[in-house]
């Protein structure tokens, strides 16, 4: 196990009143798989990525990475445990990929930044682990979308963490591109022993390729089994079947009538 969650709220702070996004969960992100979020826009998913990288600070309970309770985290010390892939495109555009990979060493490397000859072997190592070693000197600004969502993984790869979090990594991508870029993250999740997690509205992919699947509803309530295990207990039923639409649970797809 990577991350525990143990009676964690979410949501946030505002001049002393708390709004709630989700109370109360309590589970388990296991090391080794590919873990997807799916759910509505608005239940929460976001907030709890957020949280779990630190990006904001959780109202109540605790996360756990690896046993250890990350509020008594500096956050150096969380930069080593986990690495996030955001949904927004990087702004450095004038950088080259190999300068971009480079920035995941930012927690080793001190406040000057300087590679050292086990730096370049790590970004260069994570380059080719998620097959972007020839961009090496592109410029960003020349890359396509998946090779630019390639390179922002390798940079995460870089920064040697158990725990990969991915919002929406597939949001810009083309369907082969959805399916090359889920394959991968799982390969990663278990040759590199990574504990990656990560929302996505492609719930047809994420069925196929997913170990585990994280079911948010309104009010951050959580259904978590593998796809078949929510498939068999209903609940993708009860999320997918809409007015001209229901889900298949023996072909686990959408099917549009």
């Amino acid at each position: 196990m990577s991350i525990r969650l143990d009676s964690l709220t979410t949501g946030y702070r505002h001049r002393g009143n708390r709004t709630v996004i989700s109370d109360n969960i309590n589970a388990e992100v296991e090391a080794r798989q590919l873990t997807c979020l799916i759910g509505e826009n608005g239940v929460g998913k976001s907030t709890l990525l957020r949280t779990l990288a630190g990006f904001q600070p959780l109202l109540a309970g605790h996360i756990y990475i690896n046993d250890r309770d990350t509020a008594g985290m500096t956050p150096q010390e969380l930069a080593r445990q986990v690495s996030v892939v955001l949904t927004a495109k990087p702004d450095l555009m004038s950088m080259t990929v190999s300068e971009i990979v480079s920035l995941g060493r930012t927690p080793y490397t001190g406040f000057w930044g300087t590679l050292r000859e086990e730096d370049k072997q790590v970004v260069n190592h994570s380059m080719e682990l998620v097959g972007v070693s020839h961009l090496a000197s592109r410029m960003i600004s020349t890359l396509s979308d998946g090779e630019r969502q390639k390179m922002m993984i390798a940079k995460a790869l870089a920064q040697q963490t158990p725990v990969i979090i991915l919002d929406e990594p597939t949001a810009f991508l083309d369907y082969p591109s959805k399916v090359e870029m889920m394959r991968l993250l799982k390969h990663l999740a278990r040759s590199e022993r990574k504990t990656v997690f990560l929302s996505t509205h492609d719930i047809e992919t994420a069925l196929q390729v997913a170990d585990t699947i994280w079911l948010m509803q309104r009010g951050g309530s959580l259904s978590i089994g593998t796809p078949h295990e929510l498939a068999d207990n209903g609940a993708l039923a009860r999320f997918l079947d809409r007015p001209g639409m229901r889900f298949c649970p023996s072909e686990m797809r959408v099917v549009i009538e």
